[in-house]
């Protein structure tokens, strides 16, 4: 099995516009379900899959987030890619924090995914994923969920998935029945030919794929996208729904 990343990068730095009003006096990462704001649960996550040093990159209300940030009572180490003079999206947001993150691969995890992890292998899904990632043979390995049954996520699918975890985009299909739910090991120097300035990683993702370098495997159990009020609403009543 490949060494599980020690760091990760936490896409935290987003203006939460769909969020509102919850994020008019507050970043999107500060909302609460469940009782816990969103980058904890990312980040208990991250530090129970064995990550040692979170590299969180902040905009919108930057103060506000690294007060909870230096607050928060266990691991992982937190260090802050600043985006506050220019929010830099995925792509740019990882070609920042590059000299931050080091040269082994990395976790990438958005602060809007929330999931219930059913996976009966060892260490689940975050585990899975690393069970799978193959830096010889891999660009980015991808953590999905079902469509069907997902919270919060409206879109028709976004990967096929092969056989041997190869992803194909949806491409002109009018649906594909996975979706990106927000966790994918990489290269900290993935994105480091993109421009400068903001850009997303899906173009990068998108010749991986047609290289045949882009792969993912498929969360067993059940995935929450908190993108707005009422995903949160409904993420609150699943999560109470299991305690």
């Amino acid at each position: 099995m490949t060494r599980a990343p020690r760091t990760a990068m936490v896409l935290a730095a987003g203006l939460g516009t769909r969020m509102r009003p919850l994020t008019d006096d507050r970043p999107k990462a500060l909302i609460e379900v469940g009782g816990r704001a969103l980058i904890d649960h990312v980040l208990d996550r991250l530090a129970d899959a064995g990550v040692e040093t979170a590299v969180v990159n902040v905009h919108w209300f930057a103060d506000r987030l690294e007060s909870h940030l230096k607050a928060r009572r266990r691991g992982p180490d937190i260090l802050i890619s600043d985006e506050r003079a220019e929010l830099l999206e995925t792509g740019g947001g990882l070609k920042k924090a590059h000299p931050l993150l080091g040269d082994d691969p990395v976790f990438v995890a958005n602060i809007d995914s929330v999931w219930i992890d059913r996976a009966k292998t060892p260490g689940g899904a975050l585990a899975d994923l690393v069970r799978l990632w193959n830096p010889e043979a891999m660009d980015a390995a991808l953590l999905l969920a079902r469509r069907e049954g997902s919270i919060g996520f409206e879109g028709d699918g976004d990967f096929f998935l092969r056989d041997g975890g190869g992803l194909a985009f949806r491409g002109a299909a009018a649906s594909a029945p996975f979706a990106y739910m927000g966790v994918h090991i990489t290269r900290p120097g993935y994105a480091d030919n993109g421009p400068d300035g903001p850009f997303s990683l899906s173009p990068l993702w998108r010749k991986s794929a047609a290289e045949g370098r882009l792969f993912g495997c498929v969360l067993d159990g059940d995935w929450m996208h908190v993108g707005d009020p009422q995903a949160r609403d409904r993420a609150e009543a699943k999560l109470a729904g299991e305690g």
